[in-house]
């Protein structure tokens, strides 16, 4: 929100009049980015939920694997595109707030689709997509305040440890 657009034509190499050109403005720019993060991972975090039917605590591991690691990839950025821009939703354009609470809420979507299996009821169901997603974010920002890739796996390993509790003390509703 605070970039001035003489900083984003100086990042991306393009004119401002470039930059209106294909984006339209600076905040159109902004959520084409997030699009864009949330294709790339989306698709990944997709996969790993849809990669063990029947298994919604396996799944869940594998989401956790994902994000584990991409964090610990060192050519990629610390944190989180959309959870730092969550963080910031005070200062979006209405639009662009908008845009980050959908992108959360299709995220919460796909882990609750990897849950569905469960015999639990949906509102417990709901309630743990919820959490995973919760999870996640907080992971993001762990990663970009220092904390070591131990201490992260070791809060994904208790979120799954949650998650199995849950779904086994809900069965059949």
């Amino acid at each position: 929100a605070d970039a001035s657009l003489d900083a984003l034509g100086s990042a991306t190499g393009l004119g401002r009049g470039s930059l209106y050109g294909a984006f339209g403005n600076k905040d159109a720019l902004f959520r084409q980015s997030l699009d864009r993060y949330a294709s790339i991972y989306g698709a990944r975090y997709e996969q790993a939920l849809a990669a063990h039917p029947g298994e919604p605590v396996r799944a869940v591991e594998a989401f956790f694997d994902v994000i584990l690691d991409r964090i610990a990839d060192p050519s990629v950025p610390v944190g989180c595109l959309i959870a730092q821009s969550a963080a910031q939703s005070p200062t979006l354009q209405d639009e662009s707030g908008n845009h980050v609470r959908g992108l959360l809420d299709a995220q919460r979507q796909r882990v609750r689709a990897a849950l569905a299996d469960s015999s639990a009821d949906p509102a417990t169901l709901d309630e743990l997509a919820a959490f995973v997603v919760s999870v996640n974010l907080s992971l993001a920002v762990l990663s970009r305040a220092g904390s070591s890739d131990a201490e992260l796996r070791s809060v994904a390993r208790l979120a799954c440890t949650t998650v199995g509790d849950t779904l086994a003390r809900t069965a059949g509703g």
